[in-house]
């Protein structure tokens, strides 16, 4: 009873400054001039991360579980894939894709990239390339991470600068300052990151405590709750309106979540963590490809039909997603 009250406790705490977090957010995104995709992607994307941050080093130095380390990163990509399907429920107005900066599919390209690469390293059968305990893929994770907040930020800054060529720029937060937008986006960043890191370790009990334990269910449960920031602050984002915040912050955590598996390597000191894994791990990393595939077509497409309160392309990403489970349960 107690793992479940610190647990309710936790995700309040995470929906009411979540919510914050995604209007302060969006403020400074328009004070900054960094535009909503850039922010969403690197500024939200990072601290609704770092729960898989914490639950991948928790995993890899205390309880030598490597799997549920890559397990939890890969398993968080889909998640905030199908949390992005899911959002066209939300969204009345047409497909949320069709509302999306063209901007995002330099995110998804670089997510299909680093996963792919996650994928390939994943089913090699011995080690190589390794650079002391860590193997090299790491540092390239690291590497085309950083190559795409910069690129991203370059193509934000020229479409920014094309838009709004002659055109008066129009404030929807005027008298809020800078100055408060910060101080009050750090405050509930604050509080969404000790909540969040908070709920690994409520998660893990509780699977323990209802007999779940380590197994497949187990990880499922861990990777929904790590991911339950990007949740409530996409929700929130779409609710104001930020289409392209929201997106961005799903879209960013995955980028992020591939960054968050090289630092786990330099921690698992046993070798590169990728050939320490269950190969069956490459299914989530394939299974997210394939979804970041749709999530592009529809951002290219940008279907304003809906099926059963769905465009296809959502309703593709929700079949994959279910897919997903059903093979990792049949490889379990």
């Amino acid at each position: 009873m107690l793992l479940w009250i610190e647990f309710i406790v936790c995700a309040g705490l995470i929906f009411y400054s979540g919510t914050k977090l995604a209007k302060y957010g969006d403020i400074l995104a328009e004070k900054s001039g960094l535009g909503r995709t850039w922010v969403g992607i690197v500024i939200l994307a990072s601290v609704t991360s770092l729960p898989e941050l914490a639950t991948g080093l928790s995993s890899v130095t205390f309880a030598d579980a490597p799997d549920i380390a890559v397990g939890d990163a890969l398993g968080s990509c889909v998640f905030n894939l199908l949390i992005l399907a899911l959002l066209d429920i939300v969204h009345r107005e047409g497909s949320i894709k069709s509302k999306a900066h063209h901007g995002h599919m330099l995110a998804a390209g670089f997510s299909i990239l680093l996963l792919a690469m996650v994928a390939t390293w994943i089913s090699a059968e011995k080690p190589l390339l390794t650079f002391g305990w860590v193997g090299v893929y790491s540092l390239l994770f690291i590497i085309i991470y950083c190559v795409a907040m910069k690129t991203v930020y370059s193509y934000e800054k020229r479409e920014l600068a094309k838009f709004f060529d002659g055109i008066a720029l129009e404030l929807k937060y005027e008298t809020v300052s800078t100055k408060d937008a910060i101080i009050f986006y750090s405050l509930n960043a604050a509080v969404v990151i000790a909540a969040a890191v908070s709920l690994p370790k409520v998660g893990t009990g509780l699977a323990i405590s209802t007999g779940l334990g380590q197994t497949f269910i187990g990880n499922i449960f861990i990777a929904v709750s790590t991911s339950l920031p990007e949740v409530v602050v996409s929700i929130a984002a779409l609710k104001i309106g930020a289409v392209d915040l929201a997106i961005g912050n799903l879209l960013g955590s995955n980028l992020f979540n591939i960054f968050i598996l090289a630092i786990d390597d330099f921690f698992f000191v046993k070798g590169p963590i990728l050939y320490n894994v269950n190969t069956h791990h490459a299914i989530s990393a394939l299974t997210a490809i394939a979804m970041t595939g749709l999530v592009c077509i529809g951002i290219t497409y940008r279907s304003e039909k809906k099926s059963l309160l769905l465009p296809w392309d959502s309703i593709g990403i929700i079949l994959l997603s279910i897919s997903n489970l059903m093979l990792l349960y049949v490889f379990r």
